[in-house]
């Protein structure tokens, strides 16, 4: 799930660059010393690297990794794996902390570069060196890649499918897109495709962490970052350290399942949007929350049967109003601009639903795409999740359950018909994870996260042998970095090695 970084970002409106780490211009240089652990033979030249880091922004290294592109063969071809480290401020170190910033598909390496000061404390950077890297398949990394002209991409993110919605002209069409998709991904990515799972960048990280110099795992993961932890904690228990997962996701959870606790959370974050909108003179709803979500659901099923015209010509439909809608309810900060949104799209303008869903999906205002996060995300969570190849009759049903169970949303995220034609076969069960014998890990959930909803983080708190719930009150999309109280309990655990006693409920 992906992790909108900065709330101050989006409430500008137009200022896709973050705050930049504002660390000394006179740095020294970064050097980091492999473990030399004992390892088979074949993992030597992967885990015995020694890394040549070079500066990169003011304060900032940057540095390139190989990894083997199918663990199973580390004889096979490699991949190159793309890293970022801001050095401890402080005068001295506690080693590293490798960060995943969500997504899959977001790059940890922009994550340093960008906004770590925005999103760890100065504790957590005065005591340790913080480390992003760029998954397999993302960004920098060697990287999953579907179109040549960005206008491919436009086509499969914001056409409308011809047809009455739910019937089988309408599913078969995109059926037959996300075939197309899936065979482009292979044709310019190539065997990669088949190796950007969960599991291999799992591997990928503690391949990192020896590099590094580390004999322990100290680790930060955002949203699906939490699922590559609690896999790393699985894989490797006796190498984990000091481990934290905000945002968490339940990795025993079906992709339904999935789909329709995130519905409900994107219409619980809506619904206190409203409370908060309704009776201001700025909002564009007036009446209950219940009829102000009823109206909701009505301009979506408006869009559908008439769209709007962007200036640039690409016409606004239902599901990219909905990428619309759900941007700024990941940070209550964002909320603002739901009232621009929905202001300019009831009186006919769809140019601020085209900005938030560009944002969203990373392209820009010449239409190019900054990142590949939209290709990445697709092709880690058609081998992560096994969703079957449901036929037409079982994918109405699906809808209609989902219309049951999240009215105004649901159906927007029905009929997901991506990975049913993905080129390769999902690799992965989704069952619990206990990680047994791992050290302790704190997973932070909040109580109205929509995109990762509380009773994620109280699953896998659960699931965890040695997890450790730290729940936060509030609003939005994960919460270190953002608020006081977790921000205390995870630096005093990650400096000080500090479990809390029990759930601090910040």
């Amino acid at each position: 799930m992906r992790r909108v970084v900065s709330s101050g970002a989006m409430a500008a409106v137009g200022a896709a660059a973050l705050m930049l780490s504002g660390c000394s211009l006179f740095a020294p240089p970064m050097v980091s010393t492999p473990t030399l652990e004992p390892v088979d033979k074949a993992l030597e030249r992967f885990y015995h690297q020694e890394l040549d880091w070079k500066k990169c922004a003011d304060g900032i290294f940057c540095a390139t990794a190989i990894a083997p592109m199918d663990w199973s063969d580390p004889d096979g071809e490699t991949i190159e794996l793309a890293l970022a480290s801001q050095p401890a401020t402080g005068s001295s170190s506690l080693g590293s902390v490798l960060v995943n910033p969500g997504g899959p598909g977001a790059s940890g390496r922009d994550f340093v570069l960008d906004s770590v000061d925005f999103a760890t404390t100065d504790r957590l950077q005065g005591s340790y060196d913080i480390v992003g890297f760029d998954p397999r398949g993302v960004g920098r990394s060697s990287a999953v890649s579907c179109h040549d002209d960005p206008r491919q991409l436009d086509a499969y993110l914001y056409d409308i499918a011809p047809g009455a919605p739910g019937s089988d002209a309408w599913i078969d069409e995109l059926r037959a897109s996300a075939a197309d998709f899936g065979e482009a991904c292979l044709e310019h990515t190539g065997p990669l495709l088949e190796f950007v799972d969960t599991e291999s960048a799992a591997r990928d990280l503690d391949m990192l962490r020896a590099v590094l110099g580390d004999e322990k795992l100290n680790y930060l993961g955002y949203s699906y970052g939490t699922f590559l932890g609690a896999t790393y904690a699985d894989l490797f228990p006796e190498n984990t350290g000091r481990l934290v997962f905000d945002g968490a996701l339940d990795p025993a959870t079906s992709s339904l399942d999935v789909t329709v606790t995130q519905a409900k959370g994107f219409e619980n974050a809506m619904r206190a949007y409203l409370a908060s909108c309704l009776g201001d003179r700025e909002c564009p709803f007036s009446g209950s929350v219940d009829s102000s979500m009823q109206q909701i659901r009505q301009l979506l099923d408006q869009l559908d049967a008439s769209p709007l015209r962007h200036s640039d010509g690409r016409m606004l439909g239902s599901s990219t109003m909905f990428t619309a809608i759900i941007l700024p309810l990941y940070n209550e900060g964002n909320w603002p601009l739901l009232n621009q949104l929905f202001t300019e799209v009831f009186s006919g303008n769809a140019e601020t639903a085209f900005f938030l869903a560009d944002y969203y999906n990373d392209r820009t205002e010449d239409g190019e795409y900054s990142t590949n996060q939209t290709e990445a995300f697709l092709a880690i969570n058609c081998l992560d999740y096994d969703d079957g190849d449901p036929d037409n009759d079982e994918l109405r049903a699906e809808a209609a359950f989902l219309k049951q169970e999240a009215p105004i949303f649901g159906p927007q995220m029905s009929y997901g018909v991506t990975c049913a034609s993905w080129p390769f076969d999902s690799v992965r069960e989704r069952v619990a994870i206990a990680a047994e014998g791992s050290s302790d890990i704190l997973v932070v959930g909040t109580t109205n996260d929509p995109a990762t909803p509380y009773v994620w983080a109280q699953n896998m708190a659960r699931q965890l042998q040695n997890g450790h719930l730290v729940t936060h009150n509030g609003e939005g999309h994960t919460a270190y970095g953002s608020n006081d109280c977790v921000n205390r309990v995870v630096d005093d655990y990650f400096i000080d090695g500090t479990v809390p006693a029990s759930d601090p409920q910040c």
